[in-house]
């Protein structure tokens, strides 16, 4: 292996242990505090459960699968349709929560009276079904057709660009599955903050006023949140998106591939960083964190506390008996 494998698969290796940890701890922090039963953080674990599936699943084929496993074209196909359903199931989700933060502030009677943990489990179902076909394209004949010319009856080291076709990558992935939710989202989330923005600037009359001041203020923190969230997945994924781009558009630009590293590293980064901002800025989560430290850290410090105290108990009868 050349030296800049051997780093890449350093901090792919990092990056997974990383995703698996931290969204399993997003998970259970959720569950154990009875906040997935709330329609925003139900769509948050969905999240959380395609950033874990990436550390997992999509990285492991990444690093040892993609150009080093022989494999025949359509298995390599299908396990690239495989990364590219968690990169859809992603985006999908946070497309959902955004539309869900717009309702919530726009019209908060009508949210709170209507959207139940069953509408949000129904909308996560849906994020998935309707991901698994856009992803599963290629299989159906979107793919790079001169790779498959070339492999006909013959095994081939597996290899993401060329298998997946680059007009897929470009028009379908990043373009109308990437680009234009990404587009949409970042108007809804700039007008909920300039509303929000314009209705706290009115001072409170009365204390209906008030507490809806107060209302607002906590929808535009846990917004703030996710919007974070959001520009991160943004910044991580745009590099390699921009690179197949330049790939397809000017095919004698040969693109180094310590760039291409750098792209599928960041892309990879954005599922172990989320749980780190769910940590610093949603609350709810933080609290599921603590409480998880306290119940399971914290009790075993406590267990093998007693446990040292009690054997030291144990000697010390022994020598009064002696």
């Amino acid at each position: 292996m050349k030296l800049e494998e051997i780093i890449y698969t350093f901090f792919e290796v990092l990056i997974a242990v990383g995703c698996c940890l931290g969204n399993m701890l997003v998970i259970l922090a959720l569950w154990t505090s009875n906040s997935i039963q709330e329609p925003t953080f139900s769509l948050i674990v969905s999240l959380a459960v395609a950033d874990f599936l990436v550390g997992c699943v999509a990285i492991p084929m990444a690093v040892v699968v993609d150009g080093r496993v022989p494999t025949s074209f359509h298995g390599c196909l299908f396990i690239s349709c495989v990364v590219v359903l968690l990169t859809l199931v992603s985006v999908l989700s946070l497309m959902a929560i955004s539309v869900d933060r717009f309702l919530r502030v726009f019209i908060p009677l009508w949210y709170k009276r209507t959207v139940t943990q069953r509408h949000s489990c129904l909308v996560v179902a849906a994020c998935w079904l309707v991901a698994i076909p856009l992803s599963l394209a290629p299989m159906l004949g979107w793919y790079n057709h001169d790779t498959l010319s070339v492999s006909v009856n013959s095994t081939n080291i597996c290899k993401f660009t060329t298998v997946m076709s680059m007009s897929y990558l470009v028009y379908f992935n990043f373009v109308l599955c990437t680009l234009i939710p990404l587009l949409v989202m970042t108007g809804l989330y700039g007008y909920i903050f300039y509303t929000i923005r314009g209705s706290l600037r009115v001072k409170p009359g009365n204390s209906a006023q008030n507490q809806c001041q107060k209302y607002l203020k906590k929808e535009k923190q846990l917004a703030g949140s996710l919007s974070l969230v959001l520009a991160l997945f943004a910044l991580s994924w745009l590099p390699i998106h921009i690179i197949n781009c330049i790939t397809y558009f000017n095919s004698k630009t040969v693109v180094p591939v310590v760039y291409i590293y750098v792209g599928i590293v960041l892309s990879h980064a954005n599922s172990a960083v989320n749980p780190v901002v769910y940590a610093f800025k949603i609350q709810k989560i933080k609290t599921g964190y603590l409480k998880l430290w306290r119940q399971y850290i914290s009790c075993g410090e406590i267990n093998q506390g007693s446990q040292r105290s009690q054997s030291t108990d144990n000697v010390s009868d022994d020598a009064d008996n002696k």
